[in-house]
């Protein structure tokens, strides 16, 4: 039986490291990648997968990631976690500093990462049967809310470069699947996108019955990956039952209404 490799970005923290996690409970062989050297090597540790230190936003990286990789073995799996939102600003109001982060780190690093490592899946796809793409994005891609701007933009951006990309690997045994996450509790993401205010990101949360954790996230991403070769999830959604939609959130203990017989 063929041991499957996957590129797992973002895997210092949150779904990133959660989805290195899971892959590796499954069998697959992980190559995580983030820019804390620190946090990713103790993963390293604790898991068996293989730490690589990279800065996403910077091309350099990107290649010597590429040149590493064709030298260890195959890649079977590019799984892109990687990302992140900055600012709750108003159109108007918006940094452009923050917008052009949030396009590097989550649609133009996606694209130098296809760019350099699609030639790695083909491989790989050649002599065991399919690879794997697999965006991780955000119910904010295709839902606008007030305060999500930038955020919305970005992902909505990186949301249609998968799907474009779905449609150009057409005839190729190389699957294209986003998961788009509605309320996730991580330790980093709000707490970043709010400049570090910790009540403000704690207030974020405040109330809500059980918001999806990223291990609910990885286990999907496991799911999708592990499905048989021609079964493409193109797009999961998945929130929290207490966020029925992007802007309905209940807060407080879920209760069924009425009699209960």
């Amino acid at each position: 039986m063929v041991t499957r490799r996957a590129v797992v970005t973002g895997a210092s923290s949150g779904i990133g490291e959660a989805a290195v996690r899971a892959l590796r409970a499954s069998g697959w062989d992980v190559v995580g990648v983030a820019r804390r050297a620190d946090r990713l090597h103790a993963l390293e540790e604790e898991t068996g997968a293989v730490a690589f230190a990279a800065d996403l936003t910077r091309q350099e990286d990107v290649d010597a990631l590429s040149a590493w990789l064709a030298e260890t073995g195959p890649v079977h799996a590019l799984v892109q976690v990687a990302g992140g939102a900055r600012g709750t600003d108003r159109v108007e109001d918006a940094r452009p500093a923050d917008w052009q982060w949030m396009f590097d780190a989550n649609v133009l690093s996606s694209q130098r990462l296809v760019a350099a490592l699609l030639p790695h899946l083909r491989g790989a796809a050649a002599v065991d049967g399919h690879a794997d793409t697999l965006f991780v994005t955000s119910t904010a891609a295709f839902t606008p809310y007030p305060g999500g701007s930038g955020y919305n933009a970005a992902k909505a951006a990186e949301a249609m470069l998968a799907h474009v990309l779905r449609q150009e690997l057409n005839g190729e045994p190389i699957r294209v699947t986003e998961v788009a996450p509605g309320m996730v509790f991580t330790e980093e993401f709000t707490l970043n996108r709010l400049g570090g205010d910790r009540d403000a990101a704690e207030r974020v949360y405040e109330g809500v019955e059980n918001p999806l954790t990223a291990d609910d996230v990885a286990d999907v991403i496991a799911y999708a990956l592990n499905a048989p070769g021609h079964v493409n999830l193109d797009l999961v959604t998945m929130r929290p039952v207490a966020q029925s939609a992007q802007h309905l959130l209940a807060r407080g203990p879920l209760r069924v209404r009425g009699g209960v017989d």
